[in-house]
């Protein structure tokens, strides 16, 4: 009786197969798996998305003096701890208000730029925002917000009356000028703004300023800021 031949294995041309295949592509396969790798550590030490919160800017450049419309104002994604105080919890808080100062494209919006209470944010305490009428409505032109003045008072006409001039109130910050154009807005009892000069007083200082349009002319000098 012979004996039984053994059958060849079906699976060896196989195994032949695949081990041919990986030895022609080994140096692609190690490649894919570097890049596989390179992947994963990329992706432990890559940093979680920071958090963001909503806040409210300048949709264009807008100038002084503008009264905020819906499509002035952009909401945008902001690291929390870059939205600055006053910053509205919401577009429409804004809506209608005038502006004291221009803003550039993207500036995130305050309290401290709209006209009104907020034009005080950070003056000292007691701080007044006073309103003055200068006796030459073009020189207005000349100042801005931010910049110091002196606020100088002048009796008499120069004819029958001697002219004398007293300084009321000295290095006083300009909030608000006429010639940022619009009204006056929520300044009391001033239905016109030509020539109106908004600056902010210390207690002493307001109480000179109060009325003094009804004493002379009024007028300002600019001076520079003092040291530190």
């Amino acid at each position: 009786m012979e004996p039984r031949r053994q059958r060849p294995s079906r699976g060896r041309p196989s195994q032949h197969r695949l081990r041919g295949w990986l030895n022609r592509n080994r140096r692609l396969i190690a490649a894919l798996l570097v890049c596989v790798a390179v992947g994963l550590t990329v992706q432990q030490l890559a940093p979680a998305p920071a958090d963001t919160v909503v806040a409210f800017a300048a949709a264009a450049d807008l100038p002084a003096g503008k009264t905020l419309e819906p499509g002035d104002i952009s909401s945008i994604s902001v690291p929390p701890g870059l939205v600055p105080a006053g910053n509205p919890g919401s577009g429409a808080a804004f809506e209608g208000k005038q502006l004291a100062a221009p803003l550039r494209r993207g500036q995130l919006l305050t309290d401290a730029q709209i006209l009104g209470p907020g034009l005080l944010a950070g003056s000292p305490p007691g701080s007044a925002a006073v309103p003055l009428r200068m006796a030459d409505p073009a020189s207005i032109q000349l100042v801005s917000p931010g910049q110091l003045v002196n606020v100088v008072l002048t009796g008499g006409n120069g004819f029958e009356q001697t002219a004398e001039s007293q300084i009321l109130a000295e290095a006083v910050p300009v909030l608000w000028t006429s010639a940022q154009g619009g009204k006056a807005g929520p300044w009391p009892a001033t239905a016109e703004t030509d020539g109106l000069v908004v600056v902010a007083a210390a207690a002493d200082q307001a109480r000179r300023l109060a009325g003094a349009s009804t004493q002379g002319k009024l007028f300002f000098v600019l001076v520079a800021a003092g040291p530190g």
